[in-house]
Parts: C-alpha cells; structure tokens; sequence
C-alpha cells in the first residue's frame, strides 16, 4: 500500500491520505504537534516518531489501514482549537494524538473529548488533567509533568546541595516542573525565575546565576529556549563552574544546536537512545536511517503511542465498541521502548526514571545517555484524586 501527502485544513497542515481505495474504513488520526517555530525539532520528532510506527506496520494498526492528518497547532492555543475542532467535528475521528505542550492540551482537549474521540498525549502530561479533571478517554504515553523535574531534585538532595537557581518558562508545565523539583529538593531556592515561553536572551537570568552562586542551576527550557540559555551558559563561563540539571533542555531535540556546549550535562527521563533493549536498538537504528538524527523522548513516545493504539484496536476488533477499546487501551498490552510500562487508574503511566547525561558518540553524534535510576514503578501523585477505577 502507497501513502501520498494531500493539504487539508488549511495552511501549516497535511493529511496522510491512502492513495487507493480501501474495503476497510481506515482509521483516523489527528496528530497535532508544534512544526513552525524554535520548538519545531520537538514537534517534528513527534509527527516522526508516530509516522514511523505506522510504517513498520505497513500503513495499518490493529490491522486496520490508517489515515493520519498532521495539524501544525503552531504554538498557538487559539490556532490548535481552531483546527483541532475543524478536524474532529469534520467526521468520525479515532484517535488525536499530542501536542507536545501543556498549553496546547488545554485548549485542545474539550472539543477532543466532548466528539468522542481518545486523546492520547504523547508529551505533554499536565497535573491538572491528571487529577479531579481526569477523563476516560484520555490517556498518556509520556508522564505527568512533574515526575521527570523529580528525577532532578531528588538528584540535587542526594548530591546535598544546599542552594538551588531555577528557572522555567511562564506556562502550566514550567510551573509543574519547578514544583516538582521543589517535591523532593529540601534546600534552599534562591530564586525562582519564569520566563515568555518565546524567550531567546537569557543574559540577564545568567548574570543573576553568576552574582547568586548557588550550588546548583536547574532549568526546565525546551526547545529553542534550551538551545540558546546552553550556547549562552557557555559564553558565560558557567561550564563546570556550577553543576547544571535539566529537563527538556539538553536533549535529543536541542543537541544538534548545542553539541559540545552540552557534554556532561545532566537530565531526568524514562528512556534513552542507549538503552539496552532490543526494541530499542531496533528503533533508533530505523529512526536514525530515516530521519537522519538521533530520536529523543518525543519520537520514542509517540512511537509507542503508535504501538498502544495497534495493540488496543487489535484487542478490541476495531474502534466501534468504545468501552472495548478502552479497556484494551487500559491493559497497554505492548512492548514499550522503555521496557515497563502499565498505566495509572488516571491515565498516565507507571514507570522508572533516570538520571540521564549528555555525551558524544564515536560518529561525532550527540545522545543523552543513562547515568542511574532514580525511581522504580513510580506513579505521579495526583493520581489520588482521579475519581476512575
């Protein structure tokens, strides 16, 4: 079966139509992902990671052809809304896969939810979805928000440092990742700094860090915020100066931009390209030659997106019977990239953490790699106060 790109819902987005006529109605898919702008490389890894699933498995999931529309939310909430709503009201839809942003899944999420359609985030993980505003048809193949910033203050206590710099951009995940680092850091905060979620000029933070001098700098800045504060720590003369922890911000999406600015730096996740399992050699290595550059979580979460939905839809015999399907989706009967993986009574999985380093392969690429686990089976702790079973 040959896939061939077709425009549909305006500019910025494309839809994954099937060239011939099929017996079987596919089904569909909206994925939604940022692929304009500084996060593009994020969302990018998300449209691909997910594309890449689907190839492997022929153009089908769950033995069923599959029509994928990528929408480009652009960063926008208003714009996701507006296309998101145009997809889902526009016919019987499946699955919305994404956004990469906590912001995005806001917006996006009730006229997702309310057309009957299963939302699964392959990124973003808000705790506001993850406890009283839990639903049944949302699930996510990524974590919830503040888990992987534990990983870091936890990190921070273990290593007794006393006096932490943090900072984040101003949007419901930044706050979920500074809260997080603050759930298991007992020290001091020295300060506490949020920045536009478009910030690119990171001197004035910097001369704040460098007058400070605090044991520590966590900085949860993804994207293009995460390429700039790196290049611009290293013109600072903060390399080695001050132990640097992050999230989001040396990773496989940031990397090709900030190279050796980035060797030794820590990060928190529950996967990485070096992990030592076959299901993950496989992957990077069809990623790899693909798409030309190293996958990170968003690929490797979408990716497994992908595998639940091909799990669930062959569990339940199609996607007519909703309650079937969910709970084929409920038991996450696939083999993760990550290795364990089931999900909470809330949607979001149970799983381990790690401590993550940045260093420089032998073919001059650039990975994040696995430094120590600091969390085994962890579920986040707003589960308690979803009301599903």
């Amino acid at each position: 079966m040959t896939l061939k790109f077709t425009l549909s819902l305006g500019a910025g987005v494309l839809a994954l139509g099937l060239a011939t006529a099929q017996a079987q109605e596919p089904l569909k898919i909206g994925v939604v992902s940022v692929l304009t702008g500084p996060a593009a490389s994020l969302g990018q890894q998300v449209r691909d990671g997910f594309q890449l699933a689907v190839d492997q498995n022929g153009g089908k999931l769950g033995g069923v052809p599959v029509q994928i529309t990528v929408i480009d939310d652009e960063l926008k909430p208003d714009v996701a809304v507006g296309k998101v709503r145009s997809f889902v009201e526009g016919g019987k839809v499946d699955f919305v896969v994404g956004p990469v942003f906590s912001n995005i899944l806001g917006a996006i999420a009730k006229p997702v939810l309310d057309s009957g359609a299963i939302l699964i985030s392959p990124n973003a993980g808000p705790s506001t979805m993850a406890g009283k505003a839990c639903h049944q048809n949302f699930f996510v193949t990524s974590y919830q928000n503040d888990q992987v910033h534990e990983v870091l203050g936890k990190y921070a206590q273990d290593q007794n440092y006393k006096k932490a710099y943090i900072i984040a951009p101003n949007y419901q995940a930044g706050k979920d990742s500074l809260a997080g680092f603050k759930r298991y850091f007992k020290g001091e905060v020295l300060d506490e700094v949020y920045v536009p979620l478009n910030a690119l000029d990171f001197s004035a933070e910097l001369a704040k860090i460098a007058s400070a001098k605090p044991d520590v700098v966590f900085a949860f800045l993804p994207g293009g915020l995460g390429v700039n504060f790196v290049k611009q720590w290293s013109q600072a003369g903060l390399t080695g100066k001050v132990p640097f922890l992050s999230a989001f911000t040396v990773d496989e999406s940031t990397l090709p931009a900030q190279q050796d600015a980035a060797v030794g730096m820590f990060g928190g996740m529950t996967w990485a390209p070096n992990m030592d399992n076959p299901q993950t050699k496989k992957f990077v290595s069809a990623y790899e030659a693909a798409y030309k550059i190293v996958p990170g979580s968003y690929a490797q979460q979408a990716y497994d997106a992908a595998l639940l939905i091909d799990s669930a839809v062959k569990a339940a015999g199609g996607t007519a019977d909703k309650d079937k399907l969910r709970a084929a989706i409920k038991k996450a009967d696939f083999t993760s990239l990550r290795g364990k993986f089931k999900f909470n009574t809330n949607g979001y999985p149970i799983q381990d953490f790690y401590l993550v380093k940045v260093a420089k392969r032998a073919d001059g690429k650039f990975q994040t790699e696995i430094a120590q686990k600091v969390f085994t089976d962890y579920a986040d702790p707003h589960a308690k106060d979803c009301a599903l079973k």
